[in-house]
């Protein structure tokens, strides 16, 4: 039964589990302001209902979980629009981890740059073989800015976060699960089928020992996460400024090499 549907965000509800849908296809599901504030808001009203006891996350379409955020916009935001913007990403990557219930990410194609930070917020990721991972800040002249430096050294260590965020490399659904960035492959035709599969497993579960457990493994790591996301704003909003983001976001949507100066 559809509990709300918005232009950005499709929002369903079966029994205990809930599914939050990004429905920007035409932009690859892309992360803008409509999108980052939609799940700011629709998290707290699907946990209003007490029965629910796990959310999927997942992108429509077959191409892309989501993409990453909205250069197209972003390019054009000046200092405080786009510290605004930050702050708004890492708020609602915050309220997807610090959902009273288990999240699952079904990554259904690309999970690049703000899209992978989504995924690292959720709780277990669950991906289609064809999916494809990355942090590919570096090829615009920025750093991940809605947390993916911090979740992701949590997630895989800090050598494969080293090596994700400083090269910009893109990974296969089989090489993310390998350095444990993927908790579970699907085919891509049964993705929705097993994440939901999942989802109910969960729910069957005793809620109190769920949220419990959930709180107990999240506190585990939350003084050094949000004293390194508080880091990562402040040099993200240093790097916006650069000479080098200028000209790496503008080869980026003019589909073309970028020539960075250092500066």
């Amino acid at each position: 039964m559809a509990i709300m549907e918005e232009e950005c965000l499709k929002v369903s509800s079966e029994g205990l589990v809930a599914e939050i849908v990004v429905n920007r296809p035409k932009s690859l599901n892309a992360l803008n302001a409509d999108v980052l504030q939609s799940i700011n808001l629709t998290i707290p009203k699907i946990l209003k209902n007490e029965q629910i006891r796990a959310i999927i996350i997942r992108g429509e379409g077959e191409k892309a979980f989501v993409a990453g955020a909205d250069i197209h916009s972003m390019s054009q935001l000046g200092p405080r629009a786009i510290a605004d913007y930050v702050e708004l990403g890492q708020r609602a990557m915050r309220c997807i981890e610090a959902a009273r219930v288990p999240v699952i990410a079904a990554v259904n194609g690309y999970a690049l740059g703000g899209g992978m930070e989504l995924a690292l917020a959720c709780d277990i990721i669950i991906a289609s073989k064809a999916a494809k991972f990355g942090q590919p800040e570096v090829n615009l002249g920025i750093i991940p800015g809605f947390g993916g430096t911090q979740r992701l050294i949590q997630r895989c260590g800090l050598g494969a976060a080293r090596r994700l965020i400083l090269s910009g490399e893109i990974i296969s659904a089989e090489e993310a699960s390998h350095i444990g960035l993927v908790d579970k492959l699907a085919e891509p035709a049964d993705l929705i089928t097993v994440a939901q599969q999942f989802a109910q497993t969960i729910a069957a579960k005793a809620p109190l020992a769920v949220r419990g457990a959930k709180d107990v493994l999240r506190a585990s790591q939350e003084q050094s996460l949000l004293s390194g996301l508080r880091l990562e704003v402040e040099k993200f909003l240093e790097l916006f400024g650069s000479v080098d983001r200028e000209e790496g976001m503008n080869a980026f949507m003019q589909k073309r090499e970028a020539k960075f100066v250092g500066k």
